[in-house]
């Protein structure tokens, strides 16, 4: 029969947890905590906009139409720009995995190469995000918007977008994205051109013909690009949740690499091979692969539903 003695031991090893309860340090658990915590605030901010979007379907803009550009090539390439930056961050996943693999090798040389890839695949990101914010911010081909709030975009008699600079000055003309233009010389062009109609946002774009079209141009007012007030591809809340989520997810991505950074500079000096291990590696890690799951839910959500 079991002394109280043994009891109270028993109990003590079963509740009492140590220092190393779950068999983790202090500090991994501390940053398995905060992620937690993180998680739960990306996912109030993705379930807003799935408020916001269903409630404003008929006028919320199609990602397949508004982030169609690829660097340095030309033509619409939907998504695919978006795609491939995801494709760089969750490769900088895997080579975080491998260093934090060579950390528990006590491979300095590995850790440091690996290190060096994951700063580089953050990097590559945030400059892909800011390149992308400034299209999103300039616009493509600018749009109209009704008294009732709708976006249209003006499109010639085979339903292409044409942009306003193409209305004002004509096809083939250089563009000149920063250029503005006045909503009576948008109108007046309008006018002009019997041959104009207007597509209206949506995953099936609604056609008006330029007749009809005539009075709703008449009683509009030219947008281009988008900002926190204002946004030619559709609903403003959309540019609003896109800025606010992409932004928040950004800021976190360059905490992340700046983490990493500080601890490349430690492996390099060897201040982890000092101590015995390369903890700090794995609790960066984890902070990390965080960042690069809830990518893909922004992405998945964002951009794709």
């Amino acid at each position: 029969m079991a002394t109280q003695a043994t009891v109270d031991q028993s109990n003590e090893n079963v509740w009492g947890g140590g220092n190393r309860p779950l068999g983790a340090s202090y500090g991994k658990l501390m940053m398995w905590f905060f992620l937690v915590s993180d998680a739960l605030t990306f996912s109030a901010f993705l379930i807003g906009y799935g408020v916001y979007r269903f409630k404003f379907e008929s006028l919320w803009p199609d990602p397949d139409a508004v982030f169609t550009h690829f660097p340095f090539l030309h033509g619409e390439f939907p998504l695919l720009y978006v795609a491939l930056m995801t494709f760089i961050l969750i490769m900088s996943s895997v080579t975080m995995v491998m260093a934090v693999n060579e950390g528990h090798k006590m491979n300095q040389k590995g850790v440091t190469i690996w290190m060096l890839a994951t700063i580089i695949g953050g990097v590559i990101f945030l400059g892909s995000q800011a390149w992308e914010w400034y299209h999103f911010i300039v616009g493509e081909h600018g749009a109209v918007r009704f008294e009732d709030g709708r976006m249209a975009k003006i499109a010639d008699s085979e339903g292409h977008v044409l942009s306003l600079h193409d209305i004002i000055h004509g096809e083939g003309v250089a563009h000149d994205h920063h250029e503005k233009f006045a909503t009576e010389d948008v109108i007046a062009a309008f006018k002009a051109d019997p041959s104009l109609q207007l597509l209206l946002p949506g995953k099936e774009h609604e056609v008006v013909d330029h007749k009809t079209a005539l009075p709703l141009v008449e009683n509009s007012y030219v947008v281009q690009g988008a900002n926190m007030k204002e946004n030619e591809y559709g609903h403003p809340l959309f540019a609003n949740f896109f800025f606010f989520i992409t932004g928040f997810h950004g800021f976190h991505v360059f905490t992340g690499v700046l983490l990493n950074f500080i601890i490349f500079l430690n492996i390099v000096k060897g201040t982890y091979e000092r101590r015995g291990h390369y903890e700090m590696v794995e609790k960066v890690g984890l902070y990390w692969h965080f960042v690069d799951l809830v990518w893909v839910f922004v992405f998945t959500f964002f951009y794709l539903v």
